[in-house]
């Protein structure tokens, strides 16, 4: 595993202000792909007609040039999170993952970012859009390094990318971002942590925990891209969001009651849709 801060100094490579041309060089001396990679996301976004460059994203980066605090608490947040982290790995999973994890200011393609790059697992977080979030704290940290890790950490002992439709679709994402999820629990050390817990978010999913099952069960028949509201926060299920985020961690927590987690990550669709007609019977 690599872990690369690249935001210490930001002040002397945007001196006087942020500029493309600036930001392709940085890109470039932090990984020959990452220039491409970032401007082949903005462009594919400003291409849709509803973004512009001018608008939507340089404000955005100007402002996180600005908040050197707030810089400072991501920098302390992103240290702590990856202390020692493949030792952790090591003593919580027998195995650590191959990957690079890159803290940097990139182009808004998002705060926490899972791609290859020259045939390797990375993890980019974005800073921009860390603090446009609100996420620099360090529960928001463990969010976005440990379950990103743990779907890194599937797809490299198991089978993370299966390609299904309909109802199976949707039932192995639950299956993944549960995994991921509990991943991120073993961790941080707590059964119960879930970094989406704000404003009493865990009470009310564990006081609605039978009715989820029931709804998310339901939902399975008719679930598409366009009409989900289980995973993203950006959708509600009874004005609550990331909900299947917790009824994933609940299913994987009930899988593991029989079987050993690195067991689970290669389970096909076939044995996952049994154990779930299990849990929400």
């Amino acid at each position: 595993m690599k872990i690369h801060n690249a935001i210490i100094g930001l002040e002397e490579v945007f001196r006087d202000g942020f500029t493309i041309k600036k930001w392709k060089a940085y890109a470039r001396a932090i990984h020959p792909e990452l220039e491409a990679l970032c401007l082949r996301d903005m462009e594919e976004c400003i291409g849709s007609g509803n973004y512009t460059f001018e608008q939507n994203f340089l404000p955005i980066l100007r402002a996180a040039l600005e908040d050197r605090d707030g810089r400072n608490e991501i920098i302390n947040s992103f240290e702590e999170t990856t202390d020692h982290l493949d030792e952790r790995l090591l003593s919580c999973f027998g195995r650590s993952v191959d990957v690079e994890v890159i803290l940097y200011l990139g182009l808004c393609s998002g705060a926490g970012w899972v791609t290859e790059m020259e045939g390797r697992s990375v993890i980019l977080l974005g800073t921009e859009k860390i603090l446009e979030l609100g996420w620099g704290g360090l529960q928001a940290m463990y969010g976005l390094i440990y379950h990103e890790l743990g779907h890194v950490y599937q797809g490299q002992y198991g089978v993370l990318h299966r390609i299904l439709e309909g109802r199976q679709k949707f039932l192995w994402q639950l299956f993944t971002e549960g995994i991921a999820m509990v991943f991120e629990q073993i961790l941080v050390g707590n059964t119960q942590f879930f970094h989406q817990d704000r404003d009493g978010w865990l009470d009310w999913c564990d006081a609605h925990f039978e009715e989820i099952k029931r709804d998310f069960t339901a939902d399975l028949n008719i679930m598409d891209v366009k009409n989900q509201r289980w995973f993203g926060d950006w959708v509600f299920y009874h004005g609550h969001a990331d909900v299947g985020y917790y009824l994933g961690a609940r299913f994987v927590r009930f899988i593991c009651d029989r079987y050993a987690f690195n067991a689970i990550l290669s389970f096909d669709i076939l044995q996952v849709e049994a154990i779930f007609d299990e849990f929400t019977a």
